[in-house]
């Protein structure tokens, strides 16, 4: 077999084995630690499931996202049961068509394959995944019943989603000792449920990136365009989904770290509202910052699988274990029908008071115009919509300036420290888009009074954004993801278009068009920065260094209406894909 590094694309390696440093043949203490995680990884490597690196496409080869169906190592059968979505994948077990040690298998190997092409995987899990498998199938066989609403269905997790007994360091070196004793609880409901978890998934250092790299595993690439990055800071959890390595899978989002890499896998992310899903068992740092709070949500291939995993957590009354969720069961949304809603389209995202290059008061106005395929795809939508039947007016987005003021503050109210102290101890090197992210902190840290009034402003603000749009007759905003299609590796920046909805707590799912970039989409030839912001993201783009990245755009619903923003988004991207 080849080695995983003589496996994987050229450039994918620089941090996923041990580095000699540069005067000595003897590893640095960092990487002496980090190199536990990857013995783990290696060691949980099936060979037969990974095909020679012969057989593998070259570097060159920037989209990634068919080769698995045209490698000829998959059969036919596993093909389509990994083609099939989680809701059929059920039925078809509970009629006995379909085993759960079939499916999970078929997403085992297919996962495997997708390793060698993005470098996604943390950690496989392929005898725990086969033994559930074979007693779910035992149970079936039994009892002639599924467990469960997630029977055999194979979940993928972001890394720092404990599973007992399994290291969960949140990609800091310093926390690579840390072996969980318990199951994350949403891992314990979803078990309960009947799910199977198989793999476990990339994320980037300080868990803070649009972006998927760290000194650890290395950098996970997107698989439409391996120069492009699969998004973050669930990045591997956007390339599991977007090669359909899962039927589903769970990542945590703090400012768009569902969303965004869904958006740019073409799969659905869903951004729930704070304190609805469990999130007891998460390894992050900074544990009991309440003031924008980090909720682990679902990604899915579907939207309807999104309400399927929904229900079935909820349905495990999570809220009598971890009491500070609200106990509110998940109901079944009435469908939505052409007439009975109206969405508000933000075309940009308002005057945002954009700090992640503001260190200090010296602080810019700016306003960030999407790239020219976004902008097209989000026209698109629009006429699909209103030929569909569906109301839709234009949505000017209220203040965002204040909304990203108070981001700005309450993500580092104490600069950082809990983060750079962890980097510190652990010794690795400091990604530069960590350093980056650290800048978005205020210049000194927040007295607890000060915490207190940037608290009072947020609520304020979740008030009055929701008396606009309930004045403005708005039920759903639909507005881009992101910026661009994509961002290129190690270079995304900008997250007001999803972190202004962590901070507001509503609702968002990220979905795909079913369009891609074009080369038609040239830059826009009236084209006049009106910040230094603007200029910067609208410099990075061309249609070339963006080839066949997907288009997604982004439903927001109100505070609470999860149901019905998952409901708008199984009818909306059915009319926009159709």
């Amino acid at each position: 077999m080849a080695s995983i590094v003589e496996s994987l694309p050229q450039g994918l390696v620089s941090h996923s084995q041990p580095q000699k440093s540069a005067d000595t043949s003897v590893l640095a203490d960092w990487e002496i630690q980090a190199e536990k995680c990857r013995k783990v990884l290696r060691e949980s490597l099936n060979p037969d499931w990974f095909l020679p690196a012969r057989q593998l496409p070259s570097a060159e080869q920037l989209n990634v996202s068919t080769f698995i169906e045209t490698c000829g190592f998959l059969s036919t059968r596993e093909l389509e049961i990994t083609a099939t979505s989680a809701t059929k994948l059920v039925e078809q077990m509970a009629s006995g068509s379909l085993t759960a040690v079939e499916t999970v298998t078929a997403f085992l190997k297919r996962a495997h394959i997708a390793h060698q092409l993005t470098n996604f995987a943390t950690e496989f899990m392929n005898a725990d995944a086969l033994e559930a498998a074979a007693e779910l199938d035992a149970y079936f066989k039994a009892t002639g019943k599924t467990k469960g609403p997630l029977h055999g269905i194979p979940i993928s997790t972001k890394e720092h989603i404990e599973h007992k007994g399994r290291i969960a360091h949140s990609a800091y070196v310093a926390l690579v000792d840390n072996v969980a004793e318990e199951d994350a609880l949403i891992v314990q409901c979803c078990k309960e449920a009947g799910a199977v978890f198989h793999v476990r998934t990339n994320e980037p250092q300080s868990v803070m990136h649009i972006d998927c790299s760290n000194p650890i595993y290395g950098t996970t690439v997107n698989p439409h365009n391996r120069t492009l990055t699969c998004g973050g800071s669930s990045g591997g959890e956007g390339a599991s989904l977007g090669l359909r390595c899962a039927a589903l899978g769970i990542g945590t989002d703090l400012g768009g770290s569902v969303r965004v890499p869904a958006a740019f896998c073409g799969a659905y992310g869903l951004r729930t509202t704070a304190l609805r899903n469990p999130y007891k068992g998460v390894c992050l740092p900074g544990a009991g910052q309440e003031s924008i709070r980090c909720v682990i949500s679902p990604l899915a291939n579907t939207a309807e699988d999104l309400g399927l995993f929904q229900k079935a957590v909820l349905d495990q009354e999570p809220w009598e274990v971890e009491t500070s969720l609200v106990p509110q069961p998940w109901k079944q949304a009435s469908p939505l029908k052409p007439g009975s809603f109206t969405i508000g389209v933000m075309w940009e995202d308002g005057r945002v008071l954009f700090l992640f290059l503001c260190l200090s008061a010296n602080c810019c106005h700016s306003l960030v115009r999407p790239h020219p395929p976004v902008l097209r795809a989000l026209r698109y939508a629009v006429e699909k919509l209103k030929s569909a039947g569906i109301t839709v007016v234009d949505f000017e987005p209220y203040n965002h300036q204040e909304g990203m003021d108070i981001v700005s503050r309450l993500y580092f109210p104490e600069c950082a420290v809990t983060q750079k102290d962890l980097l510190e101890k652990g010794g690795e090197p400091v990604a530069p888009l960590s350093d980056f992210i650290f800048n978005f902190a205020p210049p000194r840290p927040l007295t607890i009074q000060e915490n207190w009034a940037f608290n009072a402003r947020r609520d304020a603000f979740r008030e009055q954004y929701h008396k606009i749009m309930k004045n403005r007759g708005v039920d759903f905003i639909l507005c881009p993801a992101y910026v661009g299609p994509a961002a290129k590796l190690g270079d995304g920046h900008y997250i007001p278009y999803t972190a202004i909805w962590n901070l507001l707590d509503q609702p968002a799912i990220t979905f795909p068009t079913g369009l891609k970039v074009e080369p038609t989409d040239t830059p826009y030839s009236d084209f006049k920065p009106r910040s230094a912001e603007e200029e910067r993201e609208y410099n990075k783009y061309s249609p070339e260094e963006y080839a066949e990245a997907p288009l997604a755009l982004q439903i927001v619903g109100k505070h609470f209406r999860d149901e019905d923003t998952v409901a708008a988004v199984e009818l909306v991207s059915k009319i926009v894909q159709g």
